[in-house]
């Protein structure tokens, strides 16, 4: 049977033929789905729509008006009023899956058109995607935030399974906190890691990167695999002295990083010491060395 003929086979629309769009589309054309209309507001969502979903993008109504699933995935600030100018404009959404690919946003974003008949679902990948060949190839394995009205959870949860991802439930008024937790993890990560690259080359180091990738693989994989248990270094070992000499180079090279490195010490101190990696005593030496007076 070719995978087009199976049983339960959907018309799909994507509105916002960006980086994650047109990998996700091009995920369900590889369960059997059928793309048959996009769009988009870029020459390179053009393109994308082209080469990654075989279509050429199309008017948002018509999107809607050929498709029965439609993935919504432009940023998160422009899907309110996308939901809200479609209900407004009477594009005829009854019977319409409209899945949006937000982490940040629940059910509640897409009431305009619920009221018009359409089907809400919320399927955030968990993945970075770039642009390039190998976005599809990450979303199998990766895991979605997935919400939906508790009647429609097998077929929300069918559809991350056929694009090859892990699907994990989050409930509705959770996802504000789900997704400042994915963003806290990975968009900050990047943030520090860049940082010290740039620490290590006002010193001279030429290749930072070398340097630290052995040290960050090795943090990441204790990390993920013992949790707090997997925490080294000065702070977890009561180093007063060293973390104090930390903040005034810091201060002296780079004053805005100086108060993120305060602000995660802390953190991981109050965190190390809550879980009985450090003691108190050891923690007010550590307080007065981050230049504070009262532990919180």
């Amino acid at each position: 049977m070719e995978t087009s003929d199976r049983p339960g086979r959907l018309a799909v629309g994507v509105l916002g033929a960006g980086r994650v769009g047109s990998a996700l589309g091009a995920a369900l054309a590889q369960a059997g789905h059928r793309v048959v209309a996009a769009a988009g507001v870029s020459d390179a969502s053009g393109r994308r729509a082209a080469e990654r979903l075989g279509v050429s993008l199309s008017p948002p109504d018509e999107v809607i008006r050929r498709a029965e699933l439609v993935l919504l995935t432009v940023p998160d600030d422009v899907l309110p009023g996308l939901v809200a100018g479609l209900a407004a404009a009477g594009v005829d959404l009854r019977g319409k899956m409209l899945a949006h690919t937000s982490g940040a946003y629940g059910l509640a974003v897409l009431d305009a058109a619920v009221g018009r008949g359409a089907i809400p679902f919320a399927l955030h990948p968990v993945m970075t995607f770039t642009g390039r060949d190998d976005d599809l190839r990450r979303i199998g394995g990766c895991s979605f935030g997935v919400t939906a009205p508790e009647q429609l959870r097998p077929v929300a949860e069918a559809l991350v399974i056929e694009m090859g991802g892990e699907p994990v439930w989050i409930a509705d008024p959770d996802r504000p906190l789900y997704h400042a937790a994915l963003a806290q993890a990975a968009n900050h990560m990047v943030t520090l890691i860049a940082e010290s690259q740039e620490l290590l080359k006002k010193i001279g180091v030429d290749h930072p990167g070398r340097m630290l990738g052995p040290l960050l693989g090795a943090s990441l994989d204790n990390a993920l695999r013992l949790g707090l248990a997997g925490l080294t270094g000065p702070v977890v070992r009561g180093d007063a002295g060293t973390v104090r000499k930390h903040v005034d180079a810091l201060i002296l090279a780079a004053p805005e990083a100086a108060d993120a490195y305060v602000a995660l010490a802390r953190l991981t101190a109050d965190r190390a010491l809550a879980a009985g990696l450090l003691k108190p005593e050891a923690a007010e030496r550590l307080l007065d060395a981050l230049g504070g007076n009262s532990w919180t």
